[in-house]
């Protein structure tokens, strides 16, 4: 029997995400409903510029005072999408102490202050859900923390922006410079005017935090995980990728190390084999590869962004927390219970390519071979080519740490024959 005392809504936010939130709550109603066991209510919606026009929204339900929305008492659950640290984080904290649950899409405080805001969830006995946070309409987080909580992930490999895959891609399929493709990206409004968080890997750091906290049972903090953006990826590099049937993606990867004692995080710029299942994902959307024991490989892939697709998952967030309420639980929390280090990105092995510019003279490739021989790495492959006195240089390794790789190259350098390091990319995915 459905109960006909509405559950009440509060939403923060009222932007491309929160607008649409909006429209599917009033649209569906009676689907949402039915789903629930309970009608939903719009009851307040907090913004910063009141007196906008907000098509289907009550003028009425529309506020300033977002504190005072979450203050009301009789919220059941409010629905955060403005993003940013202050004042989401104490907005969140406040609907906590007046009994309401949270869904959010804030993917920079989940991955900032994760650890404290489920704490405080705890403490109040209440939800905290964030589907929306990671990859957009793409299940991800509710599969990772429930569907495999029996399992074992062992790694989580991913596109997680939808902006920098799009501009990769460019870069790819029409042999443009980044430059170029960062223009096109911005035209068709897949970039902001400032692209800094997207391009220098900011967004996607905060989502591996996340994604790694949840495969491996461990708090992951944003300053664990290393970054490196990918506006120094060019032209050559994409020709050097393809000689070796590769691509580039900017990646997350949140892997446990073999021993099993310690996890990393990272997200960089790689070359992966076309043969991967990720070489094929185009344009603005996104794919995340993960790896367990049990299931062995999964790959999750849809839109990452949007009004619509980010709305879908809140939406699903918001139906599993209002069951909870009618039935008087909560869902899963954090767990944490592994308490795995971090291990520093010096410590990560993978595979590099690494091209050098040196002279075109004899000895000069025994000369660099004996450099990576003197710091441990071994070479899988080299290829050679120049004239009048210039050559290039490329060099793949076999798997390495990063501290030994950033020693040879430190040593190429000092090489007179070497004149200079023109890229150096992992290689991933095999």
């Amino acid at each position: 029997m459905m109960r006909t005392r509405p559950l009440k809504v509060a939403l923060l936010g009222c932007g491309v995400v929160g607008s649409e939130v909006a429209r599917i709550m009033t649209t569906h109603a009676d689907d949402l409903a039915a789903r629930i066991g309970a009608p939903v209510e719009l009851a307040g919606v907090a913004v910063r510029r009141p007196d906008r026009v907000r098509e289907g929204i009550d003028p009425a339900l529309v506020t300033t005072d977002a504190t005072a929305l979450v203050k009301r008492g009789d919220i059941d659950v409010v629905v955060e999408v403005i993003g940013g640290i202050e004042p989401a984080r104490t907005l969140i904290t406040t609907a906590f102490e007046h009994g309401a649950s949270v869904v959010s899409a804030n993917k920079a405080l989940i991955a900032q202050d994760g650890a404290s805001l489920h704490a405080a969830a705890d403490e109040h006995g209440k939800d905290l859900y964030y589907e929306a946070a990671v990859a957009g309409a793409i299940p991800l987080i509710r599969p990772l923390r429930e569907s495999l909580a029996g399992d074992k992930v062992n790694r989580v490999l991913g596109i997680v922006n939808g902006t920098t895959n799009f501009i990769l891609d460019a870069m790819d399929t029409t042999g443009a410079g980044y430059q170029e493709a960062l223009d096109e990206a911005t035209a068709l409004g897949y970039a902001e005017a400032d692209p800094t968080a997207d391009v220098e890997g900011f967004d996607a750091a905060a989502k591996a935090a996340i994604l790694a906290g949840i495969a491996f049972h461990t708090r992951v903090c944003l300053d664990d995980v290393y970054r490196e953006g990918m506006t120094e990826v060019t032209a050559a590099d994409f020709a050097s990728a393809k000689e070796m049937g590769c691509t580039i993606k900017l990646l997350a990867i949140c892997e446990r190390a073999a021993d099993g004692g310690s996890v990393t995080a990272r997200v960089h710029p790689a070359m992966i084999p076309l043969s991967h299942p990720l070489a094929n994902v185009r344009e603005a959307y996104n794919a995340v590869f993960v790896e367990s024991d049990a299931a062995g490989q999964l790959m999750f892939y849809g839109p990452g962004a949007g009004g619509s697709p980010t709305a879908s998952a809140v939406l699903g967030d918001l139906v599993a927390v209002c069951r909870n309420r009618l039935g008087g639980a909560t869902g899963p929390g954090e767990s944490a219970y592994a308490a795995l280090p971090v291990s520093p990105m010096g410590e990560v092995v993978t595979r590099y390519h690494i091209s050098l510019d040196v002279a075109d003279k004899p000895g000069v490739l025994a000369q660099v071979a004996t450099v990576f021989a003197e710091h441990g790495v071994s070479i899988d492959t080299v290829r050679q080519s120049g004239k009048d006195g210039e050559a290039s240089l490329v060099v793949v390794t076999h798997r390495a740490s990063d501290a030994a790789l950033g020693g040879t190259v430190e040593a190429l350098r000092k090489l007179d024959t070497v004149r200079g390091v023109a890229s150096i990319m992992r290689v991933e995915g095999e």
